[in-house]
């Protein structure tokens, strides 16, 4: 009888091997089994590229969306065999199932809002590249828990790493020649500005170094842990929205160093019950300490009070430092809690309507040094 057998050999450099295959259908198995791995992997590039929208400029490519499906992802140092660069505003923003990320040792600017709102994002490895990192670009990463900024990185953008409430610690290169470190906080090299305080650092009271003079825009956003702050001497600035939304903040005491608080800079801190403003303050933002709803006590000594203190109603002790010349136009308008209060000798001008709907207010004298009172100052 004649087989069927069929004999095939292979052959690998010097090896050669013979072996039986006894089908047409095992042999058809076999070609696809050797040759399948093969076909993907010389397909892989192509399902790189497809994943990321990009642009080219003077050969050099920025990455300007994801259209991946999140994981762990590692963003190529080249597409198309040319070198990806940046990483372009917005980028990856939303991408919520995106859980960890790996820069090219290409890229050396990570644009503005880059990744900001990819809450499921635990890790990302940012490569001695890069020199720029964006306004916003990790902001609300809610689940990013560390970050270390390469000695390469000279421009931090503001709120870069704001509202991470899982980030522990901002860890800087030491050969870093713009920024430095301290116990996670991220500073300026010199120490003198505090950039950016980890919202996840579970600390209930904190202490601001010695060196800090300008505690820097939205610095300790949403710290919902921070209890209770300390303020040296030393700092004579408090940023833009510095303390915003820091929930758990419950009092804070301002030096006589501070001559400028920034607008929204104690915004919704909703359990802060007490504040004291000495009169080395000569200028309050807009909407400083607007949905404090628990501010019950305040001490303001600054000369000009121009700075709406509006709607805290539950504002109940309100003390005029003899500093105060001005009490300026709707202030206090709103504060229905507040019963009586004292104006000092010092104080020469009342604005329109610096107290109205002030329902509560049974009291209040007025010095002889007053020479100027609003329409509607005590209406309401």
């Amino acid at each position: 009888m004649k087989s069927n057998q069929k004999q095939f050999y292979l052959t690998g450099g010097s090896l050669r091997k013979r072996f039986s295959i006894t089908n047409a259908t095992a042999w058809l198995r076999l070609r696809i089994a050797c040759t399948l791995p093969l076909l993907l992997l010389l397909a892989l590039p192509a399902v790189v590229q497809a994943q990321y929208n990009y642009t080219t400029n003077n050969g050099a490519i920025t990455i300007t969306g994801y259209t991946g499906s999140g994981g762990a992802v590692i963003i190529p140092s080249t597409l198309d065999g040319l070198p990806v660069t940046s990483i372009g505003g917005m980028a990856f923003s939303f991408c919520t199932s995106l859980t960890s990320v790996t820069i090219g040792t290409n890229v050396t600017i990570i644009g503005g809002g880059a990744f900001e709102f990819c809450r499921g994002l635990t890790n990302v490895t940012i490569p001695n590249s890069v020199t720029s990192i964006g306004v916003m670009a990790f902001s609300f990463c809610t689940s990013l828990t560390s970050v270390t900024i390469p000695n390469s990185v000279t421009n931090i953008g503001t709120y870069a790493f704001s509202s991470c409430n899982s980030l522990t610690a901002i860890t800087v290169d030491s050969l870093n020649s713009v920024y430095d470190s301290m116990d996670g906080v991220l500073l300026n090299k010199s120490r003198t500005t505090l950039i950016q305080y980890p919202a996840g650092k579970a600390v209930g009271s904190y202490t601001i170094p010695n060196s800090v003079t300008n505690i820097g825009t939205y610095a300790f956003s949403s710290c919902n842990s921070l209890t209770n702050v300390t303020i040296p001497d030393s700092v004579t600035s408090i940023g833009w929205g510095a303390f915003q939304y820091c929930t758990g903040l419950t009092n804070v005491t301002i030096p006589d160093s501070v001559t400028n608080i920034g607008s929204r800079t104690f915004w919704n801190c909703t359990n802060l019950t007490s504040v004291t403003i000495p009169n080395s303050v000569t200028s309050i933002g807009d909407d400083a300490f607007s949905g404090c709803t628990r501010l019950s006590s305040m001490t303001i000594d600054m000369t000009t009070i121009g700075s709406r203190f509006s709607g805290m109603m539950n504002l109940t002790n309100l003390i005029i430092g003899e500093h105060v010349k001005t009490i300026g136009q709707g202030v206090f308008q709103g504060c229905t809690s507040l019963t009586n209060f004292t104006i000092p000798n010092s104080v020469t001008s009342i604005g329109d309507g610096a107290f109205y709907g002030c329902t509560n207010l049974n009291s209040v004298t007025i010095p002889n040094s007053v020479t100027s009172i609003g329409d509607d100052a005590f209406s309401g």
